[in-house]
């Protein structure tokens, strides 16, 4: 690959960790990282380094520049094992953007307005060439809520909603009320894990809350209602979730 799929791309930097998407599938959805690493060059140096099994179509640096990493047409290995909406080989049905952020483990920045700015320029480019619905943008913690964190509670989602992009509603403020917590079992119980499951998280319904529930709900805290990301199904969770499915059917 010589030349950039994206034209907002300003450098190809070839990462070895790649192949071919399985069943002839199609990216129909994007997936935002974090790069969770102290710096951009040690995040480039592992998404290129095959001993690491580890790579994204594109990375995003703090000011705003983009490198290409792994081809659009190729399956970049960025999402790992993963489902959404029934898709359970996420890599073969994604393009994955890395973002250059330290992360939970090292005193998690705020997100550079630049860097935004051009993560938001390329989802909207991703979309229109590729054809892939503006509402399919994804942080890895959707599609693997028992795994990871990534993009995090300070990812702007709300900005990349203003700009048409991803799914997003305003989240209904934390209050008192009745709240659902691990061990709790009942009716209550199955209805929030099928709701979960109408929006596209791998979730069963037991009416147990356990381990998975709570994982699930802390991911879409992170997503939809980043004020408090405790996995703790309170009434300001249950009532965003249910605006939530609103919106992605509407």
């Amino acid at each position: 690959m010589n030349a950039p799929d994206s034209p907002l791309a300003v450098k190809v930097v070839p990462s070895p960790n790649q192949g071919t998407r399985n069943d002839a599938k199609r990216p129909r959805m994007i997936v935002l990282h974090y790069t969770g690493m102290e710096t951009g060059v040690a995040a480039l140096q592992r998404l290129c380094n095959p001993l690491a099994e580890v790579s994204a179509h594109y990375l995003v640096w703090e000011d705003g520049r983009i490198f290409q990493l792994v081809p659009e047409a190729a399956r970049a290995w960025h999402a790992g094992k993963s489902c959404w909406q029934g898709e359970t080989d996420v890599n073969s049905a994604s393009i994955g953007i890395e973002i250059v952020n330290s992360g939970h483990d090292f005193d998690y920045p705020d997100y550079p307005e630049a860097q935004i700015d051009a993560v938001i320029a390329l989802c909207r480019d991703l979309c229109d060439r590729l054809a892939i619905a503006p509402r399919a943008i994804l942080a890895h913690s959707d599609v693997a809520p028992d795994r990871k964190r990534d993009p995090g509670e300070k990812f702007p989602w709300d900005r990349l909603g203003a700009a048409g992009l991803g799914l997003w509603v305003p989240p209904v403020a934390v209050s008192g009320g009745r709240a659902f917590s691990r061990g709790e079992e009942g009716q209550p119980i199955q209805a929030l894990q099928a709701m979960f499951g109408m929006l596209g998280y791998a979730l069963d319904v037991t009416g147990v809350f356990d381990e998975r529930t709570e994982q699930v709900v802390t991911a879409f805290q992170r997503r939809f209602r980043p004020a408090l990301v405790d996995g703790v199904a309170d009434a300001s969770t249950i009532t965003t979730l249910r605006d939530v499915i609103a919106a992605s059917r509407g």
